[in-house]
C-alpha cells in the first residue's frame, strides 16, 4: 500500500544520504556497545553457565532502568529535534536540561537499589541461589555505572537531535576498547592484578562508562558544540516550558514504565524455568542487542529527520520520509536477522551454550527472526509518532496489548500450563502483527503530525486540508 501522495520524483539519493549520515554512526555506536556485552559474556563463559545466567538477569534489571528513563529520552528528542529544526537555541537548551535532570533521578534510584539491595533484586528475577550469587556480586558494583551511562545517553540524545552523531560513536569505541581490555585484566587476573571474576567484569563496566562520558565531553568541547556546555541555559525553565514538556513526555513515560514492568514480569517467568533456559535467555538477550543496536540507527534517523522537518514547518517532507523509513528499517532488520541465524551455532557455543541450552538458544533465534522484523517496524513507527508530537497512539496500543494479550499468555504458558520453553518465549511476540496493521493505518493517515514549534503549527492547517482532500477524492 502506497500513500496517496506518493511521488515518483521523491529524492531518494538525498534521502538515503540523510538517513545514512544519522543511522550508520548510531548503528555502529550501538553495535559497539552490544559487542561490549558480548565480550563480557564470552569472557565470563569460563566461569560457568550459572555466572552467565546471573549476569544476564542483571542486564534485565538494567533494562527496567532503561524503561524508567527512556520516556524522557523520547520526549527530549521530540523537543530537541523540532526546536533544532526551527533554529530555537533556547528551546534546545531547555529541553536538554529537563531531559538530563529527569533521567538522572531515575539513574540514582536504580544505583541505590543495585548497590544497597542486590540480593533483593536478584530474588525477584530468579529463585535459584546458584544463579543469584554471581548476580549479586556483579550488581553491587555495576550499579555505580548507571548514572554515568544515563549521563552519556542524555548527551547522545542531544548530539543526535542536533546531527552530531559521530561523537557518540567515538565514545562507544573508547568505551568498548576499555571494557574489553579491563575484562581481560580483571576477570582472570592479568598484568599482576588479582583475579576478580564476575566482580572484575562489573568494575570494567563502571570504568568504561566513565571513559565514554569523558570522551564525549572532550570531543564535544573540541568541536565547540553550541548546546552541550550552556549550563545556565539548560535550567532556564518556566511554568509553560515545564507544562509543555511533561504533557508530551507523560504518555511516553507511562508507556516505557508500564512496558518495563510488563517485561520484568516476563523475565520473572523466564527466570523460573530450567537453568539451561535461563543461560540461553541471557545469551539471546545479548544477541538481541545486536539487532536492536543496528535498528536503533534507523529509529533515531526517523525521529531526527521527521522531527527536524516538522519543527521547520516542512510537514509534507516529514510525512514522505516517515513511511519510507519504516520499510527501509524492516528490510535491513530482516537481513541482519538472517545473517545472525546463519552464523548462530559457533556464536552460541563461544558464549558457553551446549547441549540443551544450545538447542533452546537456537530455537529462540529462529522465533526471533520471524518476530523481529515486525517488532522493529512497530518500534520505528512509534518513535516517528513521538518525534512528530503524537506520543499517545503507539503508547495506548502497546500498553493495551501487553497487558491484555502478552502477559496473560506468557504467565499461563509459563506458570500454569508449564508449556515448553519456546512456546512461552513465542508468546512474548504474539501482539506484534496486530499492532503493525493498526499503526500502519495511523502512519498513512498523517494524524500523528502534531508540531510544538510555531513554524510547524503554522503549516499544519494546510497539511490537514491537503490530506483531507486527497482522502475524499
Amino acid at each position: 500500500m502506497i500513500p496517496m501522495n506518493h511521488k515518483s520524483s521523491f529524492p531518494w539519493r538525498a534521502f538515503l544520504k540523510s538517513v545514512a549520515a544519522i543511522a550508520v554512526p548510531v548503528a555502529l555506536q550501538n553495535l559497539l556497545t552490544t559487542t561490549g556485552s558480548m565480550i563480557d559474556t564470552v569472557m565470563l563463559a569460563s566461569l560457568g553457565k550459572e555466572t552467565v545466567g546471573g549476569v544476564g538477569l542483571c542486564a534485565q534489571f538494567s533494562s527496567l532502568m532503561f524503561s524508567g528513563y527512556w520516556g524522557f529520552v523520547g520526549g527530549g528528542i521530540l523537543f530537541m529535534s523540532q526546536y533544532f529544526g526551527a533554529k530555537d537555541d533556547d528551546g534546545v537548551n531547555r529541553a536538554y536540561g529537563l531531559t538530563l535532570s529527569c533521567m538522572m533521578v531515575v539513574g540514582l534510584i536504580f544505583m541505590t537499589l543495585a548497590v544497597a539491595f542486590p540480593g533483593a533484586v536478584m530474588r525477584i528475577y530468579t529463585d535459584k541461589p546458584v544463579i543469584q550469587k554471581p548476580g549479586e556480586e556483579y550488581l553491587a558494583i555495576v550499579g555505580f555505572a548507571y548514572p554515568l551511562q544515563i549521563f552519556s545517553m542524555a548527551m547522545c540524545a542531544l548530539l543526535r537531535s542536533t546531527r552530531r552523531v559521530r561523537i557518540p560513536m567515538f565514545g562507544a569505541v573508547a568505551s568498548v576498547a576499555t571494557n574489553a581490555f579491563l575484562n581481560w585484566v580483571l576477570i582472570h587476573g592479568k598484568l599482576g592484578f588479582p583475579q576478580m571474576g564476575v566482580r572484575g567484569a562489573a568494575l570494567a563496566t563502571v570504568i568504561s562508562a566513565a571513559v565514554n562520558v569523558i570522551t564525549i565531553l572532550i570531543l564535544s568541547g573540541a568541536v565547540k558544540h553550541p548546546y552541550l556546555f550552556k549550563l545556565r541555559r539548560h535550567f532556564n525553565w518556566n511554568r509553560a516550558a515545564l507544562k509543555s514538556y511533561f504533557h508530551k513526555c507523560f504518555p511516553i513515560l507511562m508507556n516505557e514504565i508500564l512496558i518495563g514492568v510488563g517485561n520484568m514480569v516476563i523475565n520473572v517467568v523466564l527466570g523460573r524455568q530450567s537453568e539451561e533456559a535461563i543461560a540461553a535467555t541471557a545469551v539471546f538477550r545479548t544477541l538481541e542487542g545486536l539487532v536492536i543496536g543496528f535498528f536503533a540507527g534507523f529509529s533515531n534517523a526517523s525521529a531526527v529527520l521527521v522531527g527536524n522537518g516538522i519543527g521547520a514547518g516542512r510537514l509534507d517532507e516529514a510525512y514522505e520520509r516517515a513511511w519510507r523509513l519504516v520499510y527501509l528499517c524492516g528490510s535491513c532488520i530482516l537481513t541482519v536477522c538472517l545473517l545472525l541465524l546463519a552464523v548462530h551455532a559457533p556464536v552460541l557455543k563461544a558464549m558457553s551454550l551446549s547441549g540443551e541450552s544450545l538447542t533452546i538458544g537456537t530455537g529462540m533465534l529462529i522465533v526471533y527472526c520471524v518476530a523481529a522484523t515486525v517488532r522493529m517496524c512497530n518500534w520505528t513507527q512509534n518513535d516517528t509518532f513521538r518525534a512528530a508530537g503524537d506520543a499517545a497512539y503507539g503508547t495506548i496500543l502497546e500498553i493495551a496489548f501487553m497487558y491484555a494479550m502478552v502477559l496473560p499468555m506468557v504467565c499461563l504458558t509459563g506458570r500454569v500450563w508449564h508449556s515448553p520453553f519456546l512456546l512461552i518465549f513465542a508468546c512474548c511476540y504474539i501482539d506484534e502483527p496486530i499492532r503493525f496493521v493498526l499503526m500502519h493505518r495511523h502512519l498513512y493517515s498523517g494524524k500523528w503530525i502534531k508540531p510544538v514549534t510555531p513554524q510547524g503549527q503554522a503549516a499544519l492547517p494546510a497539511f490537514r486540508e491537503k490530506h483531507a482532500h486527497k482522502k475524499a477524492s
